[in-house]
């Protein structure tokens, strides 16, 4: 098993639902954690959570869609707090409707964030990692990337898009020792599902945060050799 304490994260959309979830949990692990969003109150409690846990914390804002506002972002991180070791592309939005009821403003706003966001992150934190010649990162896309579904037409193009790029990046970079992998989960209960509607309230019919959380742990501290040689592509789907 890797010992992934000590190590730096970055984990986009890290104030809530599921990011904060894994900023705690790699908090636990000994892990010092970056988190980014758009909303200062947010991060700041978070922030405050990772720190009482011992370790390092620190928060960014900016929108993940803006690629100015990333570069500012990451550059501001990487001065007050360090060069990453890990990267979790977790941020997203989602919104349905038909193809033909969904306005091109929506529909680009999604792509925009989940697809380009991911892109601008990685992009503005792989020189590290490569320069490093070791890293992890970890793309979070969905069932609805593997799939489509009636009103899913942006959501399940962002997630598709999101593997096929993360795919793409794992061929590349695993010569430098740099792990990618894609985990797909279906529904999670994270404040966007729960706005959205997505949930039942009841907490046995779909995913928790902080199950999903261990997921990506247990990822980040399989053999690094063994998940070099694979696809790095996973999947959860609960019954």
């Amino acid at each position: 098993m890797e010992n992934i304490a000590g190590k730096k994260a970055l984990v986009t959309g890290g104030a809530r639902g599921l990011g904060k979830a894994t900023a705690i949990a790699l908090a636990k692990e000994g892990v010092h954690v970056a988190i980014t969003g758009r909303r200062e109150e947010q991060l700041k409690l978070t922030v405050k959570e990772l720190q009482d846990l011992g370790v390092t914390a620190t928060y960014a804002v900016f929108d993940i869609s803006d690629l100015t506002s990333v570069q500012q972002g990451i550059e501001q991180l990487n001065h007050s707090f360090g060069k990453f070791d890990i990267v979790i592309n977790n941020a997203g939005i989602a919104s349905f409707g038909s193809l033909l009821d969904m306005d091109a403003d929506m529909w680009t706003s999604i792509i925009q964030t989940n697809v380009l966001g991911s892109y601008y992150v990685t992009k503005a934190i792989l020189p590290q990692l490569i320069e490093k010649n070791e890293g992890d990162i970890i793309f979070v896309s969905s069932t609805a990337g593997l799939n489509g579904a009636a009103t899913t037409s942006a959501y399940s193009a962002s997630k598709f898009a999101v593997i096929g790029m993360a795919d793409s990046l794992m061929r590349e970079v695993r010569k430098h020792n740099i792990r990618v992998c894609t985990l797909m989960p279906s529904t999670i209960a994270s404040d966007m599902s729960k706005e959205l509607g997505l949930t039942d309230g009841n907490p046995e019919s779909v995913l928790q945060p902080e199950d999903f959380a261990e997921l990506i742990i247990a990822n980040l501290k399989l053999p690094r050799r063994a998940m070099l040689k694979s696809a790095s592509l996973w999947s959860t789907n609960p019954s």
